[in-house]
């Protein structure tokens, strides 16, 4: 009798603390549409050669993993930093890598494998949550991301980081995250608290991949022509281009190419619609001399970067620009 009663015992519990923790994930909305599972299902199936990069921490490097960087009304968001394993006398440029998946979707972990590869090189890498379209639209994620630049200058003593050598680098929706931080630098629209700080949210280096640059393209702004199935962007701007064009372009990186932007480095897939004004903002760097590169890897899928066999050519590209600039 005693037995089945601590049987009992244990399944209402085991219930109650389920239906706890079901409750307590339920409060963020989420979004799967990009996943590495679904990703690699579809890619495989296109692509038979090609493989899913697996994460594997080298022992040249440390993890700091569930960092919180900002607590905001109740919700606290994290960070993953990868620092080099050795001690070293002279302090690490930093990367804050941004996970892509049309504002809606998509982790951070999703980056590890990049991180990795750059802390190996001796590069701060920290992969960045921020809240998505499900959870709060336009311009949240750009908050929360300038707020994780400037919680690495807080604590670059801490982590041995350069804080005058940040660099952001961002994939597909995060390309165009990473390149809105490169132009906007400190402009106090984009500061949350609309105050300055003693920490600068100006970067040193920009790096998308396959990231677009202009949301008013037709490319973006021409796919909302059925109601029942809104574009990844009006899911994040909350009203499709026709309804408010000002957010659209507000949002586009393209309008604030100025004389204090950072180099950029485009790492692109052959598909033209993910470089959407890319050619313009070059054409707008190369008149203020700014220094810009484009690589082109053919004959690849969008999400390219998660897979071998061209993850480690992304890998390559990445490093030589970073190299070169700091």
């Amino acid at each position: 009798m005693r037995k089945i009663y601590q049987v009992c015992l244990l399944i209402i519990c085991s219930t109650f603390l389920f239906a706890q923790n079901k409750e307590l994930t339920n409060k963020i909305p989420g979004d799967t549409s990009f996943t590495i599972w679904g990703t690699n299902l579809k890619v495989t199936k296109q692509f038979p050669a090609a493989s899913l990069v697996k994460f594997e921490l080298d022992p040249r490097v440390v993890l700091h993993k569930d960092v919180v960087y900002k607590k905001e009304k109740g919700r606290t968001l994290h960070l993953d930093l990868f620092a080099p394993a050795e001690k070293r006398k002279k302090s690490s440029a930093a990367v804050l890598i941004i996970h892509g998946g049309g504002w809606r979707s998509g982790e951070r972990s999703m980056e590890w494998p990049t991180a990795v590869k750059l802390a190996e090189h001796g590069y701060v890498a920290a992969t960045v949550e921020y809240r998505l379209s499900p959870e709060a639209k336009y311009p949240t994620a750009i908050f929360d991301l300038k707020a994780a630049i400037k919680w690495l200058r807080a604590n670059a003593s801490q982590y041995n980081i350069d804080k005058n050598k940040i660099a952001v680098s961002g994939c597909s929706s995060g390309g165009e995250l990473a390149s809105f931080l490169g132009v906007t630098g400190d402009l106090l629209k984009f500061d949350e608290h609309k105050s300055n700080s003693k920490y600068s949210t100006s970067v040193q280096a920009v790096i998308n991949i396959d990231g677009i640059l202009d949301f008013t393209d037709p490319a973006e702004s021409g796919k909302d022509s059925l109601p029942s199935k809104p574009s990844a962007g009006k899911a994040w701007f909350g009203s499709s281009f026709k309804e408010k064009p000002e957010l659209w372009i507000e949002a586009s990186p393209i309008n604030y190419v100025n004389k204090r932007c950072p180099p950029i480095l485009f790492i692109n897939s052959s598909l033209s619609r993910f470089h959407a004004g890319r050619d313009v903002m070059i054409e707008k760097l190369n008149r203020l001399k700014i220094y810009s590169e484009v690589h082109t890897i053919e004959n690849t899928p969008h999400p390219f970067w998660l897979f071998h066999p061209w993850f480690d050519e992304t890998i390559t590209c990445m490093l030589e620009f970073l190299d070169k600039t700091f």
